[in-house]
């Protein structure tokens, strides 16, 4: 069974319906408000997903701006493309992040949110965004350190394993802590590095616990030594003390803003 995870149709309707719940809502009005973007600049989105991002980048540059997601996942572009439909400043590349198929100098703003913990080859990805941005361009990474993560539970040995085993998903599930020597490294100058963290001290089916704990238990399930049943077992543990009012879930998501110097 391999590793990191796939985003085909089904994963890509998880995304989206997770994706806008009020917490990563939140988180993406906090993104865009950094970003600043200005009307008539061209805007990138490396992992651009469903869209939603996207779409209000989109809005923000204006019509005669331009805004490009870039994905992996055809049914991901396939949902952005229905979400962006009718914004002639939108246009979708399928690719790689440590291969961007664009122009050197293209952009003057870029964002990629929860998506470099998945590349393999992160100073390979650095130099191709230092590449594609015009001097003075502006970037935005967010990513998770899921060493940051505080999960309530009644049987810390079970949670602990499966979570070893969630962290397989990533190619690295602790990029933030290393990701400013990197970025300097590729050559950009690093002007923030901040928190926006999630935080859900109560259980209920529309917040962003719910949606990632369902994740985790397929993930995990068949995956060294994790059974379904102990899968299941172990989220329904975490719905229980919701039910109880005994849950609580948070998570940091790290913020890194730079810029290619002049």
């Amino acid at each position: 069974m391999s590793g990191l995870m796939e985003f085909g149709e089904r994963q890509a309707r998880a995304v989206e319906a997770m994706y806008q719940n009020p917490d990563v809502t939140g988180q993406r009005s906090e993104v865009l408000r950094r970003l600043e973007l200005r009307q008539g600049e061209a805007v990138l989105d490396v992992g651009s997903g469903p869209g939603l991002l996207l779409r209000d980048m989109a809005l923000s540059v204006g019509a005669n701006g331009k805004a490009v997601g870039l994905d992996m996942s055809a049914p991901m572009i396939e949902i952005a493309k229905r979400r962006c439909d009718g914004l002639g400043q939108v246009a979708f590349e399928q690719g790689q992040a440590e291969k961007l198929p664009f122009p050197d100098a293209a952009f003057d703003a870029a964002v990629s949110t929860q998506v470099y913990e998945y590349v393999p080859d992160m100073a390979l990805a650095l130099r191709e965004l230092y590449r594609v941005m015009k001097p003075g361009g502006r970037i935005l990474i967010l990513d998770t350190d899921w060493d940051s993560l505080v999960l309530h539970t009644t049987d810390r040995g079970r949670q602990d394993r499966i979570l070893q085993v969630w962290d397989e998903h990533l190619a690295d599930a602790h990029l933030p802590a290393t990701l400013s020597p990197k970025l300097r490294t590729a050559g950009f100058q690093i002007t923030r590095r901040e928190i926006i963290p999630l935080l859900n001290p109560e259980y209920h089916p529309n917040c962003f616990a719910a949606g990632i704990l369902d994740g985790i238990r397929g993930f995990v399930a068949g995956r060294q030594g994790i059974s379904k049943e102990e899968a299941d077992a172990w989220a329904q543990s975490l719905r229980d003390l919701g039910a109880r009012g005994e849950f609580f879930f948070s998570i940091n998501r790290y913020v890194f803003q730079a810029v290619k110097p002049i």
